[in-house]
């Protein structure tokens, strides 16, 4: 079901002023290789519950899973194996390497997620 949710849009925006931040002032380290990719999970999340009124379990499984399989596609080196030349544009859209690191990342932002849900829907 389509509506605009003002929280989660309001979340959606921090977050995206977040993972600039950190792209443009980080190069390297904890904060860049693994604490942006957590945030990219609640970025991702967020974004979608602006526009829909999805349950949020399948929501947060649904990032989770786009997260592994843009992950796997670095591992197998999609862009090669499509003969897309590397770019600027598909760094930011499928990252540059893979790493083990993320997939944590991105599997520790899932249960973090579905915790402040639980916690959030008791209140």
């Amino acid at each position: 079901m389509l509506r605009f949710n003002y929280t989660y849009a309001l979340l959606s925006l921090f977050l995206f002023t977040i993972e600039v931040i950190i792209e443009r002032f980080f190069h390297g380290g904890f904060i860049r290789n693994v604490f942006g990719d957590y945030l990219v999970v609640f970025l991702i999340y967020c974004f979608v519950l602006s526009f829909f009124k999805w349950k949020k379990l399948y929501v947060a499984i649904g990032v989770l899973v786009l997260a592994y399989l843009i992950e796997i596609a670095q591992y197998i080196d999609i862009l090669q194996l499509l003969k897309i030349k590397k770019s600027q544009a598909s760094h930011i859209v499928l990252g540059s390497s893979f790493d083990w690191k993320d997939m944590a990342a991105y599997t520790f932002a899932f249960f973090t997620i579905l915790g402040l849900e639980k916690l959030r829907s008791k209140k």
